[in-house]
């Protein structure tokens, strides 16, 4: 299998999912300027859409969404509760709750078109987040199991320096994020993404060169 990627985007929660399941996938670089791939495919002729993530089966088949391809990959396993179990339906809960109030208004921070109305997005996130952080079941979103919603809320709430959003203010969703980056199978991918920490817990992974963009100093932590 496929996962066209770019670095620190969603894509990440389906390349932790592999890892965790220990599945072969190869890993295709998606450039978002010209939408070639590191294999020198038009990417549009995969994704109409031009955003990743997607994944290509062995047979050639293409799909696409984060939160259909971690269902797909995680059926059967623990990562995703069983037809019948209320828990599979939590999780299903999350991956849409994720997607729609946390991941879309999100990117809306990285785009300077929407900057007029910046303040209004990161005070509906904040919200959202402040509900979130009195939900948390435990050390992961539905308790004690780390599920596919997990993974996603982590690469999502990885992005919070770069939107200003502190996330100190909210401990639990805080600790989440030091629980879930303490993963070893979290840290292969953000490894094999090229990921380095710059704070000082650990907690936040960017690409070297967003790093210095940001204005970060500092020798960053290898993952």
């Amino acid at each position: 299998m496929k996962l066209y990627m770019h670095a620190a985007a969603c894509s990440l929660s389906p390349h932790i999912i592999c890892r965790e399941l220990g599945l072969d996938i190869e890993l295709v670089q998606v450039d978002r300027q010209t939408h070639r791939t590191s294999k020198g495919e038009d990417y549009l002729a995969i994704n109409g859409n031009g955003y990743v993530p997607a994944l290509m089966l062995d047979d050639g088949k293409v799909l696409t969404e984060g939160p259909a391809i971690v269902q797909f990959l995680a059926e059967g396993s623990a990562l995703l509760p069983d037809v019948g179990n209320l828990s599979r339906n939590e999780v299903q809960s999350y991956l849409n709750f994720i997607t729609a109030e946390l991941h879309k208004p999100m990117v809306l921070l990285f785009n300077p078109i929407y900057s007029s109305v910046h303040g209004e997005i990161r005070a509906l996130i904040s919200k959202r987040l402040a509900w979130l952080n009195g939900r948390l079941a435990g050390p992961y979103l539905t308790g004690d199991a780390f599920t596919v919603a997990d993974a996603y809320l982590f690469v999502c709430l990885n992005w919070s320096p770069w939107t200003d959003i502190d996330l100190q203010q909210w401990p639990a969703l805080h600790g989440f994020m030091a629980q879930v980056a303490a993963r070893p199978k979290v840290r292969e991918a953000l490894q094999a993404e090229d990921l380095e920490a710059f704070d000082a817990d650990g907690v936040y992974f960017a690409p070297h060169a967003y790093l210095a963009s940001a204005g970060r100093t500092g020798e960053p932590v290898r993952p």
